[in-house]
């Protein structure tokens, strides 16, 4: 599974490649965001054109940009993206495929374009989206949940929405975020990451609770550590496999319970990543 990893910070970014992720995302998309995402504590960044060349100059690895939603800016967005060294661009809240058609010919094979499958009418397109020439194509937990007025960030996992999603993909499939196996809250990461591998997931994004899981860790040691876990539970035999997804399932059914009193908690990270507090701890063996 290929680890992309949100940041602007070139030395840290330089790092977690030469660690073992797969690249490194400059994120540009906050045009009607903080409107979308009034009261959701979710991470609106303020990337820009010099952190995207910036961060070209420090790695090798793969290098995307998201950009903003289409709209009249689009054309602005993909020349200056591809002016600073974008691999690859990410075009956010999908909805039909008029604007994913109109921005492949803007891109016109100059480079890889991914979408966010994060719009329920998206998900209803799912399949003439993934006949598109696309790079990969993500599901946005964050922005569905949202757009569906759902308080429940992993619903989409256990409903059948990612699988529908998944099983109409051929391109390079991604969903969810992740951190340290032995992190991640209310849903803990170890059995995100397992729900991720049963799911068929190509790649995933490591974005602020990584980050913060992180912190006074060595990328040369947890990188490899992350990498190797995700093999071991690839590798997992079926009844292992089965009882972490129904201990997955046991979880984001706890978490979309109302707590009994109130908890100190900070907020889920934008785009399914595990973050905060769990209302009860689950029990769950580590990869054999």
């Amino acid at each position: 599974m290929d680890l992309l990893l949100f940041t602007v910070d070139a030395a840290w970014g330089r790092d977690v490649v030469a660690a073992g992720a797969a690249g490194i995302v400059v994120d540009w998309e906050r045009r009607g965001k903080a409107r979308r995402q009034r009261g959701e504590g979710t991470q609106i960044n303020a990337d820009t054109v010099e952190d995207l060349a910036r961060m070209r100059g420090a790695t090798d690895g793969r290098l995307l940009c998201r950009i903003n939603g289409f709209g009249p800016w689009t054309a602005g967005e993909v020349a200056d993206a591809l002016a600073a060294g974008a691999d690859e661009l990410f075009l956010p809240m999908v909805r039909g495929t008029d604007e994913v058609d109109r921005t492949l010919d803007l891109v016109d094979g100059r480079c890889g374009l991914g979408i966010l499958v994060e719009t329920q009418d998206a998900v209803d397109r799912a399949a003439a989206l993934a006949r598109r020439p696309l790079s990969r194509i993500y599901v946005g937990l964050n922005d569905l949940r949202i757009d569906r007025r759902s308080t429940e960030l992993f619903r989409p996992l256990v409903d059948g929405t990612v699988d529908a999603v998944r099983a109409e993909v051929a391109q390079p499939f991604g969903v969810g975020g992740m951190t340290l196996l032995e992190g991640g809250s209310p849903v803990p990461g170890l059995l995100l990451a397992a729900d991720l591998v049963r799911a068929r997931t190509d790649f995933t994004f490591l974005r602020r609770s990584f980050t913060a899981d992180m912190a006074g860790r060595d990328p040369f040691v947890e990188v490899p550590r992350l990498l190797a876990g995700l093999d071991r539970l690839r590798a997992a035999d079926a009844s292992t496999a089965a009882a972490r997804r129904a201990a997955f399932v046991a979880a984001v059914e706890a978490a979309g319970r109302p707590a009994a009193e109130p908890a100190v908690a900070r907020a889920p990270g934008a785009d399914g990543e595990a973050g905060g507090r769990a209302p009860a701890p689950v029990a769950v063996a580590a990869p054999a």
